[in-house]
């Protein structure tokens, strides 16, 4: 009798021991879930400081050297761009100036008496009584390649001034605020009592 009593017992405090353990152990995973939410509900976005002088650099690294402000801005894809429009208007400068000077030689040494120029000679370098070109077709000629010429420099000018705009405006957009909980939208809605259209603007803030 005596040993059924303490093997009762025995198996009573074990039986005790198991579900105090199976508590903590519950408890244990309860503290931990709600620390892992409260970690998580804990995340604050940090956004980087505006900086007011931003667009002046770029603006400046880009008036020193085109693509500079383009690169500052982190927008290396237009830097290949920016390239090839001032490159292009330059091209076409010193292609026009060529001609230009081209056809001024030989008009200056027609007024000076030679009749030497290129365009005394055929294309098996043979001379001509006549020239190619006459002395009226080389004044427009001169006056065509220099419109040109000056229209390729403003051409010029302006994408050089556009480098700089761009790099600018692109500081700018870059401490823009494009936050997804603020957001403007335009809606149209029916009318259900007199089947007419409602047009308007929503704008929503969420916080």
């Amino acid at each position: 009798m005596p040993n059924k009593f303490i093997i009762a017992s025995l198996l009573a405090m074990l039986f005790c021991f198991s579900v105090s353990g199976q508590e903590k152990k519950r408890k244990k995973n309860k503290k931990e879930e709600l620390t892992k939410e409260i970690v998580v509900d804990s995340i604050v976005e940090i956004r980087d400081p505006i900086n007011p002088l931003s667009p002046a650099k770029a603006a400046f690294y880009s008036a020193v050297l085109p693509g500079l402000g383009q690169a500052y801005n982190k927008k290396y894809w237009k830097i290949p761009l920016v390239y090839t429009a001032i490159g292009t208007g330059v091209y076409f400068y010193i292609t026009n100036n060529n001609e230009y000077n081209r056809y001024r030689d030989a008009f200056k040494s027609r007024l000076a008496g030679f009749t030497n120029d290129e365009f005394y000679f055929d294309s098996q370098g043979n001379q001509l009584t006549i020239p190619r070109i006459t002395d009226d077709g080389l004044l427009r000629a001169q006056r065509t390649f220099r419109r040109n010429k000056e229209l390729s420099l403003l051409v010029t000018i302006g994408m050089y001034a556009l480098n700089i705009i761009d790099a600018n405006v692109d500081a700018h957009l870059l401490q823009y605020n494009v936050d997804e909980n603020l957001s403007l939208a335009p809606h149209y809605n029916i009318n259900q009592i007199d089947a007419t259209g409602n047009v308007g603007l929503t704008l929503n803030f969420k916080f």
